[in-house]
């Protein structure tokens, strides 16, 4: 498998394209819907958008970009009503700023935890709350995408519509770090590390 990582929007969220012989997943179309469409190799037919969250940072293209796959939408279903509702997924917040307003018309459908196949892709759900009710990682055979949950040197903010600070550090503590320390962590933002790099140097949290 082939990932690639693009740094899109306002706040240079992370989007993955992850790709096989003929498939692509997409996950978080964070911006710039015109590039992550020119990322995709045209022999390969995007089978599915998966959301860590439903933050507007992480969700800026979706709409452009399942429009132009076809392609449909999965998230925690906590937050299945965010998408559309500028207030819960924060992009009201910074209307005054100059960003963009996003309601979103997709209707996603719901990601649960545990084994979960799209395509020719298996891959394992964790439910990881805390940055946000239902935040989700993406867990592959030797890489996991946490969205803002867990990052390189950090952890995801807790001063949002409904985050709590204890909740994320047990989801940290209780999913990710009881993961193989060799795995790659690619987070939401800024470069990827690794389980055991953060449990050794994390500042945030500690096992």
């Amino acid at each position: 498998m082939k990932i690639k990582v693009l740094p899109l929007g306002p706040l240079e969220t992370n989007c993955y394209i992850l790709e096989n012989d003929d498939e692509a997943l997409i996950i978080d179309p964070s911006g710039d819907a015109e590039t992550i469409i020119g990322a995709i190799e045209e022999d390969r037919t995007v089978k599915g958008i998966l959301l860590t969250h439903a933050h507007f940072d992480h969700i800026g293209a979706l709409d452009a970009v399942a429009s132009h796959f076809g392609a449909e939408t999965w998230i925690g279903g906590e937050e299945r009503d965010w998408l559309a509702d500028a207030s819960k997924n924060g992009s009201g917040k910074y209307r005054d700023m100059g960003l963009e307003v996003i309601e979103s018309s997709i209707v996603p459908k719901t990601m649960e935890e545990g084994e979960r196949q799209i395509g020719g892709f298996s891959f394992h759900v964790l439910h990881t709350p805390g940055h946000s009710p239902g935040s989700m990682s993406y867990l592959f055979e030797d890489f996991i995408v946490s969205g803002d949950v867990l990052f390189n040197g950090g952890i995801g903010r807790t001063d949002l519509y409904q985050a709590d600070h204890l909740t994320l550090l047990s989801s940290i503590r209780e999913k990710l770090y009881t993961l193989d320390e060799d795995l790659t962590v690619y987070p939401g933002h800024g470069p990827e590390t690794t389980i055991g790099d953060e449990k050794m140097g994390n500042p945030f949290v500690r096992t």
